[in-house]
């Protein structure tokens, strides 16, 4: 069902730090800061040859990110995003061997402009998963 690993998402307290971090001292291609506010965050996307990281910072007061850099105040890995080619057909497939698709179990739109899903990590060994459809 899943396919190629699509970016590691971490959350960062400082949007422009980080991605100066990964610019200046890892050589990295970071892309331009676009801010998602149906998802409460701004994002950076960092281009590796094999996959993304993405850089998540809180965006507005209710971002679901700002819970996460409170008990985690240095930042840190949020979450790994996995390609699926259906992400419907993935859903009810997750769903009916008991997994947990946090909200309301429909896809929503995400930074890539594609339909993504989140799984509740207590399913997958403390790691919560996004899917995005391919």
């Amino acid at each position: 069902m899943i396919g190629r690993l699509n970016h590691v998402a971490i959350a960062v307290p400082d949007l422009a730090a980080a991605s100066a971090q990964y610019r200046d001292t890892l050589g990295a291609k970071v892309n331009p800061p676009q801010d998602e506010p149906d998802h409460g965050v701004t994002v950076v996307f960092i281009e590796l040859p094999n996959t993304k990281i993405e850089l998540l910072h809180p965006l507005g007061e209710n971002s679901p990110i700002q819970g996460f850099l409170d008990k985690n105040p240095s930042g840190g890995i949020h979450h790994i995003c996995y390609e699926v080619e259906d992400i419907l057909a993935a859903r009810d497939s997750l769903l009916a061997a008991g997994a947990r698709v946090l909200g309301s179990g429909e896809p929503r739109t995400g930074a890539h402009g594609k339909p993504v899903l989140f799984l509740h990590p207590k399913d997958f060994a403390g790691t919560l998963v996004e899917l995005e459809q391919v």
